[in-house]
């Protein structure tokens, strides 16, 4: 069916119209204060978290506790490679086994 055989009125079309009409009286009307609340209404997502690397390509400003971190591992004593070679062998693993030291 093309535009030229659609018929424009007819009790079909009346049909249809009186239907949306019927509809849309239904529909409650939306006052904008209710339905778009301010954002005192609701609470605001926070920002997610800079991570090291945003901090390092500059896509983000380093947080405080960010920069404590970091001086602490600055601050932190150098381990030895004795020190190093033990952690590693008291440590088993993700399977627990001591005889494959991580």
């Amino acid at each position: 069916m093309n535009d030229n055989d659609t018929p424009h009125e007819g009790p079909f079309r009346q049909l249809v119209d009186e239907q949306l009409e019927l509809a849309a009286s239904r529909l409650p009307t939306l006052v904008p204060g209710v339905a778009h609340p301010s954002p005192v209404d609701h609470e605001e997502r926070t920002a997610p978290h800079a991570t090291f690397e945003d901090v390092l390509l500059g896509n983000a400003e380093p947080s405080p506790e960010m920069l404590e971190e970091l001086a602490a591992l600055q601050a932190a004593p150098e381990l030895s490679e004795e020190e190093l070679a033990r952690q590693a062998l008291a440590d088993g693993g993700a399977d627990n086994d001591p005889s494959t030291p991580e």
